[in-house]
């Protein structure tokens, strides 16, 4: 069968490692941009349509394509920073075969603004989500220990909720249904403690809790998550692998432990929907699904405009996971996400 686009993406990676200068960089551009052409190469070549018609191959990238799609090729293996990532090929054949993914209103619950290191303000992240037509979005800035994200203090994260609590009462007074959550993505320590005191987390809807640190230590870090899923100022558990596309594998554990936790424990793990992260992988929300994981967030991740748009990645993932809508937090409305919150912060549910 000739080679999908995340088969290209690799061999276009592997040539470019055996060039040198501008052809290297063409040769890896390219393959970066692969993962995010909509339509499957092939299909183009079919059709008697340009490859230039796809962004960052020219005539000569286009002739090596054409090369490999004519006489398929043994596919290497891709380095572990490359495997179980979707194609955004990928995304529009799940979702566009299942369209009330896409059709059914849903959240968005991981997004970034410039009270942390996102690259708009509140207002204008709330009014581009809102116009995407998210019926509510969670603003999750860093917290204070990840400095090189500008995360937020004490002082800061409460102004950012007066903030957020007079965005809503003029979304109300409007007669507007779109919310804004407070929340947080908070910055847990390799032992698993939380970076925030119960008390400074308490007016906050949800509170997403992430490791940012030591995420290339190669034993098992099994017991990390345990006790990062037992802390009860965590309802939901970002992007959980901590992996990043062609640069860390992220984090090694037994899964199998750590979902059957927080599914006792009555926490969320997160799908984040970043196409560098995909995290939870289609792999890892299966075992989760497996384990009894109750609840599911999905979040674009997202610092600027653009990355808002990023969404329909974590729903393939959990539609090929086979995750129900209804174990979907962004599919519930914004006033069971909030009861959820508060009747998890009260004890595991």
């Amino acid at each position: 069968m000739s080679p999908s686009n995340g088969d290209l993406a690799e061999l276009l990676w592997r040539a470019g490692d055996e060039e040198t200068a501008h052809r290297r960089r063409a040769l890896h551009q390219a393959s970066r941009a692969a993962r995010f052409w909509s339509e499957e190469a092939r299909d183009l070549a079919v059709a008697g349509r340009s490859l230039t018609e796809l962004r960052a191959v020219g005539p000569w990238i286009a002739a090596q394509i054409h090369g490999w799609i004519d006489a398929p090729p043994e596919i290497p293996e891709p380095d572990e920073t490359r495997r179980g990532f979707l194609t955004l090929a990928e995304v529009r054949v799940v979702l566009d075969a299942e369209p009330e993914w896409e059709r059914t209103p849903h959240a968005d619950l991981q997004v970034h603004t410039t009270s942390s290191d996102g690259g708009l303000p509140l207002p204008q992240m709330a009014g581009l989500a809102r116009a995407l037509g998210r019926p509510f979005m969670a603003i999750t800035d860093h917290s204070k220990s990840l400095t090189i994200a500008n995360g937020m203090d004490e002082d800061r994260l409460a102004e950012q909720g007066v903030r957020i609590d007079e965005l809503n009462a003029d979304l109300r007074a409007a007669g507007d249904p779109f919310r804004v959550l407070r929340s947080i993505e908070m910055d847990v320590f390799p032992d698993g403690s939380p970076d925030m005191e119960p008390e400074t987390l308490a007016p906050l809807d949800i509170v997403l809790g992430a490791f940012h640190s030591k995420l290339r230590v190669r034993e098992d870090q099994t017991e990390r998550y345990l006790a990062a899923l037992r802390d009860p100022s965590v309802h939901v558990l970002a992007h959980p692998q901590a992996r990043m596309y062609g640069r860390r594998s992220g984090l090694r554990a037994d899964w199998q432990r750590v979902c059957a936790e927080a599914s006792s424990q009555g926490k969320a793990v997160e799908l984040d929907a970043t196409p560098a992260r995909q995290d939870l992988s289609v792999e890892l929300a299966r075992i989760a699904m497996a384990e009894g994981v109750r609840w599911f967030s999905i979040g674009s991740d997202a610092h600027s405009a653009t990355e808002l748009e990023f969404l329909p990645f974590g729903l393939a993932t959990a539609a090929l996971a086979g995750i129900p809508k209804e174990r979907i937090l962004n599919y519930r409305t914004v006033e069971e996400v909030v009861a959820w919150g508060a009747e998890l912060r009260a004890g595991p549910i």
